[in-house]
């Protein structure tokens, strides 16, 4: 619901709140002109009595005063036929320039109350203020979302360098837009009385005037109790008329003064209704707050900026989808595809899942999961791919699935297989896809394969589960998921380090020279974005469309992209790497991965990675300027052969860049792993993390798993566990 909100309808709403908010802008503008403009004087100095007789002195015809919101003193008489408008020094009552009204003030101010439509376009106005405040809400709760949570709602953003633009703009100026779209609101409501603005309750004019000679302007001693500081209008009685009064507007009340006895004859404070709309009404406008006026007009001055990157950012994930061409009516097909995704990108997994079967002789059916059904009259088989948006959030196509699997009374015939999609960084990892499996699992339906999941779309994860899917189907096919072919940037290698020829494991470390890009390439998308250790480098090797994901061992401020790579006999990315030479080129792109990050602070962090694994805690190592402290445990085959970044570890640990260093070698004598290191040190360990240090691990899976246990035992004397450091953020893992 909130995605549908925010997309199409958003879209051509921003078109609207552009024009308003372009509009205000400019308005906001003129109360800071304006103070720039008034004569500079000490208003609490001077009374309204003060004031008066200055201008009478100067301007005897002088038929009203008025004191605007920015300071200025303008009084209006006719001479000679012709209305004169002035702008007065206080101090001396005399003139200082002619007041002319802004013409473009005016025409603006129209356009943005009203669009030149009166009543109709007011509420037009109203509209849009209201689909602000919406698509402000709808786009804040789907970055609490897509940050993983309320709590992690200004961590770095995430996504495409669009999506992190939009992102970023929308958290810096969100409560700008909220409170200039309540206030709005509140002021077209005012306008039509469905709230009241107190306007309508001034005091009555007096039934009875003295009517006796008038006095002396310098006489009317009710002027004297009013500061010029609160003035805002004061108008005079008309020339000869003993019958007419001074009318007095101030920032407290109104009133009538008798022009015979100087006295008030009626007086009435504001009441609380008008209080609150001039209150409302300066903090919308910024007249009597210049300098909240700019504020609040630089930061709807994003509308339009925010409506062109959520534009594109909508195009982007519209045609990211891979929905398949041929699908089967629900009714006729033999196997059934239901699709939980919140942006869409479990559809193109979907889509290859469809195309294998298709190809096999399977009649496939795919929907989304939110239109389940009771009854598929011919399935034989159901898959469910279902993501897990955020902090283990239900996806939007997703909604109502379990409830109404639950008021099933028996399971169904056929059997069922669950993939879930999402990212380890985050402590719920496929929540979703689990809760359905157990739920399922305890209402009896049948399996066809256990729960897997895939972590970051990873196509080598997916079509690892379809070998075991043909299997388990005995049929011959494969799932090899091709995404949309990635924008790429050309990368040309400058060095390498090559490490374990011995051990029969090449490894290198590989250097690329970044290319000389402006930011405007790089919004677009068409150069390398702003890299820090532990992203991810995507390669696209040639001939290929199946990009392969490397951690990043520096930063875009080292001014090269360093990767480890170690070369798989049958891989296809990792021996197209091998094979570079200094001055060959390869195809990539960035991806962020802000989970796989020393926290902030002064606290220890406990690096644990294995082999190439090393590249990413090397990377942070290196970035370790603060000289926090950080120990790294590093296990390696063979020291003599692949003891990657040696000669650098023994650098950092003498500018103390690195605290420690423990490894741990397969081959030696005592065939060590980096879990026995961590067993071994065990009591330093558990200090350590005591007093609140972090744990990132990177490296195999394998690896990962024996960390995770050797943990275990090193924190269970202290009450404490990994998993309970994994909620807390204190536990981060990289592992492939």
């Amino acid at each position: 619901m909130l995605r549908r909100l925010h997309n199409v309808p958003g879209l051509f709403a921003a078109l609207f709140i552009s024009v308003l908010a372009l509009s205000g802008v400019v308005l906001a503008i003129y109360p800071a002109v304006d103070r720039a403009e008034a004569v500079s004087v000490s208003t609490s100095q001077i009374s309204a009595l003060d004031l008066a007789v200055r201008v009478v002195q100067n301007h005897p015809q002088v038929e009203q005063i008025r004191h605007t919101a920015s300071g200025k003193v303008i009084v209006f008489y006719f001479e000679n036929g012709r209305s004169v408008s002035l702008i007065v020094d206080p101090e001396n009552g005399q003139s200082v320039t002619d007041y002319v009204p802004s013409g473009i003030e005016r025409w603006v101010t129209n356009l943005h109350r009203s669009l030149f439509l009166g009543d109709g376009g007011r509420i037009a106005v109203g509209a849009g203020a209201l689909a602000l405040l919406l698509l402000t809400i709808s786009g804040l709760q789907m970055t609490a979302r897509r940050m993983g949570g309320w709590h992690r709602i200004f961590h770095r953003a995430r996504g495409t360098g669009m999506q992190r633009l939009h992102v970023d703009l929308g958290r810096s100026v969100v409560f700008g837009l909220m409170f200039s779209s309540v206030t709005a609101l509140y002021l077209v409501l005012a306008t039509f009385e469905v709230i009241p603005d107190g306007m309508s309750q001034g005091p009555v004019f007096p039934s009875e005037v003295n009517g006796g000679p008038t006095m002396r302007v310098d006489q009317i001693g009710a002027l004297h109790s009013v500061g010029l500081a609160e003035l805002r209008e004061l108008t005079f009685p008309y020339p000869g008329d003993l019958t007419d009064v001074f009318s007095i507007k101030t920032a407290k009340g109104e009133g009538f003064i008798d022009q015979a006895t100087g006295q008030f004859l009626v007086w009435q404070d504001h009441g609380l209704a008008l209080r609150i709309y001039e209150f409302i009404y300066m903090l919308h406008t910024g007249q009597g707050l210049w300098w909240w006026g700019l504020i609040l007009g630089a930061t709807v001055l994003f509308i339009p900026v925010m409506g062109l990157t959520g534009f594109f950012v909508w195009w982007r994930r519209r045609h990211s989808y891979q929905r398949p061409k041929q699908n089967i009516a629900v009714c006729a097909a033999d196997t059934i595809i239901l699709i939980g995704s919140e942006s869409g990108s479990s559809w193109a997994f979907a889509g290859t899942l469809h195309n294998a079967l298709t190809a096999a002789g399977h009649k496939v059916h795919c929907g989304s999961l939110s239109s389940f059904k009771s009854d598929y009259a011919s399935a034989e088989r159901m898959f469910i791919l279902a993501a897990t948006h955020g902090d283990g959030t239900v996806p939007e196509s997703a909604k109502g699935f379990l409830s109404r699997v639950k008021l099933l009374a028996t399971p169904p015939p056929f059997s069922v297989t669950i993939l879930g999609f999402g990212d380890r960084q985050f402590p719920k990892f496929c929540r979703y896809a689990k809760d359905v499996s157990e739920t399922l699992a305890k209402m009896g339906w049948k399996t066809l394969l256990p729960f897997a999941t895939i972590d970051r779309q990873s196509a080598q994860e997916f079509a690892r589960w379809g070998r075991n899917l043909s299997q388990v189907m005995g049929e011959n096919f494969a799932l090899v998921h091709k995404p949309i072919r990635p924008k790429c940037t050309t990368l040309t290698l400058h060095s390498r380090s090559d490490y374990g020829a011995e051990t029969q494991a090449p490894t290198a470390i590989l250097r690329f020279l970044l290319p000389e890009r402006g930011p405007a390439a790089r919004l677009i998308g068409r150069a390398l974005p702003r890299f820090s250790a532990g992203d991810l480098v995507s390669i696209l090797p040639p001939n290929s469309d199946v990009p392969r994901d490397y951690s990043l061992a520096s930063s875009r401020n080292e001014g090269m992209l360093e990767i480890c790579v170690r070369k798989h006999p049958d891989g296809l990315c990792s021996t197209h790497l091998h094979d570079l030479q200094p001055g060959d080129t390869t195809q990539a792109f960035i991806k962020r991965n802000l989970g796989f990050r020393p926290a902030p602070g002064r606290k220890s962090v406990i690096l644990i990675g294995a082999g190439t694994g090393v590249g990413p805690l090397a990377g942070f190592i290196r970035d370790n300027t603060s000289l926090r402290p950080m120990h790294l445990y590093f296990g390696v085959r063979d020291r003599t052969s692949d003891f990657l970044y040696g000669d650098d570890f023994d650098k950092w640990l003498a500018d103390k860049r690195l605290t420690s260093l423990n490894t741990a070698s397969s081959r030696a004598p005592d065939h060590s792993y980096v879990q026995d290191r961590l067993l071994q040190d065990a009591d330093h360990l558990r200090v350590l993390i005591a007093k609140g240090a972090q744990i990132m691990v990177c490296g195999g899976r394998d690896m990962a798993a024996g960390v995770l246990e050797a943990l275990n035992d090193v924190l269970a004397p202290i009450g404490m566990e990994p998993a309970t450091l994994k909620i807390q953020g204190r536990y981060l893992e990289d592992v492939y």
